[in-house]
C-alpha cells in the first residue's frame, strides 16, 4: 500500500499549453507536470523565484492524471495590444497598467490563436518518491489545495475550477485504486450534500478512460504507449522546460 494524495480538475474552460509554434497557442488534452507544479505551487504560495521549491515538487513526487473527459475544443481568436521592446526598459512592468502606460501611438497589436479545452475533467495523484526526502508532505500540499495561498486556475488566468479541488489523502494499491476510493468517497459526500428539495450540488464524475503517468508513481494499469512531453521544468522563474516522457494506459470502460 502507498500513500496517495488525489484532487479533481474541472473547470468550464481550461487551457494545458503545448510548445508554441509562431501565433497556435494550443492546448494538451490534460494538464503535463509543470502544470500540476505550478499548481501546486501557487496553493503553497511559492515564488516563481523559489527554484529550489519548484524543483522538489519535480523530484520529490511521481504523477499521474486519470482522464475522466477530454471536453471539446474552443479555439480563439486572440488579439492584444503590446508596447514596443525599448519602452520597456528600465521601467515597472509589476502590472498590466504599468506595462501600458506608455503613448498610444506607440502600441502596436499581436494576433495569436489560442486553443482551450471546454467542460474537461480529471483527478491527479500524487506518491512520493522514495529515497527523495520531500520538503512538503502530503498532507501538507493537501491543506495547501483546500487553502491556496495563490490564486489558482488551470492553465490560464481565465481558467477558474468549476468546482473545489477536494483533496484526499489516500491508502492504495495504486493510482488507478485510489481514483476508484476517490470516485466512492466523492459520489457519497455529494448526495450527503442534497437540500431540501434533493438538488445535489455537482454532478457525478465521469467514468476513468486513460491515466497519463511518469515513471515514478506505481499507475495500476500496464502501459499502452508512450510519448515525449515538453513540460519538464527546468526553471520556473525563465520559462525553461525539458522533455519528459509519458505513460499512457488506456482502460475498458463498460458498454451502457
Amino acid at each position: 500500500m502507498h500513500d496517495y494524495l488525489v484532487f479533481q480538475l474541472q473547470a468550464p474552460l481550461s487551457s494545458w499549453g503545448e510548445p508554441a509554434v509562431g501565433e497556435f497557442r494550443g492546448s494538451a488534452t490534460h494538464p503535463g507536470q509543470s502544470a500540476l507544479i505550478g499548481l501546486l505551487g501557487a496553493a503553497l504560495g511559492l515564488e516563481r523565484s523559489d527554484e529550489a521549491a519548484h524543483a522538489d515538487l519535480r523530484d520529490g513526487f511521481g504523477y499521474c492524471v486519470g482522464l475522466l473527459s477530454t471536453g471539446s475544443l474552443l479555439r480563439d481568436y486572440h488579439t492584444a495590444q503590446v508596447p514596443p521592446r525599448p519602452a520597456l526598459k528600465g521601467r515597472p512592468q509589476a502590472t498590466r497598467r504599468q506595462e501600458m502606460a506608455v503613448p498610444k501611438r506607440e502600441l502596436s497589436t499581436i494576433l495569436s490563436t489560442r486553443d482551450y479545452r471546454q467542460n474537461a475533467a480529471q483527478l491527479v495523484a500524487l506518491q512520493a518518491r522514495e529515497g527523495r526526502p520531500a520538503r512538503y508532505s502530503l498532507p501538507q500540499l493537501a491543506s495547501a489545495l483546500r487553502a491556496p495561498q495563490f490564486t489558482l486556475y488551470l492553465g490560464r488566468k481565465s481558467c477558474a475550477p468549476a468546482a473545489p479541488l477536494w483533496p484526499q489523502v489516500l491508502a492504495a494499491e495504486s493510482a488507478r485504486d485510489a481514483f476508484s476510493v476517490y470516485a466512492e468517497r466523492y459520489e457519497a459526500a455529494r448526495l450527503a450534500a442534497a437540500d431540501q428539495g434533493g438538488s445535489l450540488p455537482l454532478e457525478p464524475l465521469p467514468a476513468l478512460h486513460s491515466l497519463a503517468f511518469d515513471a515514478h508513481i506505481e499507475a495500476g494499469a500496464p502501459m499502452d504507449l508512450s510519448t515525449q512531453r515538453k513540460d519538464r521544468l527546468i526553471r520556473r522563474q525563465g520559462w525553461q522546460f525539458g522533455d519528459r516522457e509519458e505513460r499512457i494506459a488506456l482502460i475498458a470502460t463498460e458498454e451502457p
